[in-house]
């Protein structure tokens, strides 16, 4: 399948092949659980210069800011890459992946990545849903660098580890997040710079983190459905619909080779008619189509049989996305072709709007 192309050139490729690996030491290692950071950029790794902010801390800095972390686990730590979140790709998500399970093999009871906040919930979902880990996979980050006034770097930090490390929870693939927890596949950055980024639109947080302690409003597990790959290649291209909107996006798409698309639908997961129609002819020409919602929250809907109404394209056969965010249905999408002998596989991979 097509590659999604080059990753991006601040520093990653400098990490494809041997990170850095420090163990901190304490004199209580046996006593306290161990967890394995690992670090890829983003914000909380950030630091301005001359070309405005760029990640350039290691995890053993981000660490080091934060003395209380040694006080709730034993730690090792990791860069991975030093990337900002928009320049994360597939395989960014694949490495800090195989590296997380490295971590579990060597004896870690607990994982927490940090991660900038752009694509923090797309990484999340993606290690949740290839990795079916023993132990707790908590993805944290920053909306203010350390260095910026009332940084939330060393708060989210603190709590990732607090999360990871709590007897309740035992597995799954978490976002900590401005002292709330949330499932990878529900959770989305919801504000631009607002300290309280990430919100679960549908469920709500799993836990609420206090000076006290952690509250569970449910019980904290994955939420997603295993898929069978662990890195991938595929190509799906994402298309928006909006007033006016024509089926040059898709037509552009699938004549580049695109192996899938995402439709961001308006409303219930619909499209415009000349949209809609240039959808069917792509399914037409064998190429997976999965429909969601450009809405914030709530899911997928068939219900009008306009020609880009959302149960025509159901009815032409796209995949209902339900309440997945567009751009999650998309990593979900790019791996399903991966792990799918057929295309005519897909679809089992999204098996209902609900998971």
């Amino acid at each position: 399948m097509a590659g999604e192309g080059e990753r991006g050139e601040r520093g990653d490729a400098a990490f494809a092949a041997t990170p850095t690996y420090l163990v901190l030491p304490r004199a209580t290692r046996t006593m306290l659980p161990r967890v394995h950071v690992i670090a890829t950029g983003g914000t909380i790794a950030s630091t301005p210069d001359e070309d405005g902010a760029a990640p350039s801390l290691s995890g053993e800095d981000l660490l080091e800011s934060v003395p209380d972390l040694s006080t709730h686990a034993d730690l090792s730590v990791e860069s991975v890459s030093k990337v900002p979140g928009f320049d994360v790709n597939f395989e960014t998500m694949a490495r800090a992946g195989e590296r997380a399970s490295a971590a579990v093999e060597d004896g870690a009871d607990a994982v927490v990545v940090t991660h900038g906040t752009d694509t923090m919930a797309e990484t999340a979902y993606f290690l949740d849903l290839t990795r079916s880990l023993p132990v707790p996979v908590v993805v944290t980050g920053a909306q203010r660098r350390l260095d910026e006034p009332s940084s939330d770097a060393p708060a989210n930090l603190l709590a990732a580890v607090r999360a990871a490390t709590h007897r309740r929870v035992e597995e799954g693939v978490y976002v900590a997040f401005d002292d709330e927890l949330h499932a990878a596949r529900d959770v989305r950055k919801v504000h631009t710079h607002e300290l309280s980024a990430f919100k679960s639109p549908n469920d709500g947080p799993v836990a609420t983190l206090t000076r006290a302690g952690i509250r569970f409003h449910r019980e904290p597990q994955s939420e997603s459905v295993y898929v069978p790959a662990q890195r991938t290649d595929a190509r799906v291209e994402m298309v928006v619909s909006a007033a006016g909107v024509d089926g040059a996006g898709v037509e552009r798409a699938v004549a580049d080779g695109a192996d899938g698309l995402v439709v961001a639908g308006t409303g219930l997961g619909n499209a415009t008619s000349e949209l809609g129609e240039a959808i069917v002819d792509a399914m037409d020409s064998g190429v997976p189509v999965v429909l969601t919602s450009r809405c914030g929250a709530g899911s997928t809907g068939a219900v009008y049989g306009t020609p880009g109404g959302g149960k025509t394209l159901q009815d032409a056969g796209a995949i209902a996305g339900g309440d997945l965010a567009p751009w999650k249905a998309r990593v979900k999408l790019a791996l399903a072709l991966e792990a799918a002998e057929r295309t005519e596989d897909v679809p089992r991979y999204f098996p209902d709007p609900a998971e």
